[in-house]
This record gives C-alpha cells, structure tokens and sequence, in this order.
C-alpha cells in the first residue's frame, strides 16, 4: 500500500515531460521565427543583387 501512494505522490516524470513540452515548444518557436527571418533575408539579398546587376549594366 505504501509502495503506491509513493508511486503517485512522486511528480518527478511529470516534471521531465512538462519541460520537455516547454523545450519543444521553444525550439517550435525559434524555428518558425528563423524561417521567417530566412526569407526576409533572401529577399534583401535578392534586391541588393538585382540593383548591382542594374548598375553594372547601366555603367
């Protein structure tokens, strides 16, 4: 009887799984904001090329 009240009283694996929940919630949310950040990025790096293409065609 004893072993089981232990056995439910012990919060130890419920603690392991909410931070584990809690880390993949921050990677989910770094990678989202990455990827969004990717994109603006090449589309700065594509309008950068698109403008030294147009002025070393205009020279």
């Amino acid at each position: 009887m004893k072993l089981s009240t232990k056995f439910f009283k012990n919060e130890d694996g419920a603690t392991a799984i909410e931070y584990g929940l809690i880390a993949a919630l921050i990677a989910v949310a770094a990678i989202t904001a990455m990827t969004s950040l990717g994109e603006n990025l090449s589309g700065t790096f594509t309008n950068v090329g698109d403008k030294l293409e147009t002025a070393n065609t205009a020279s």
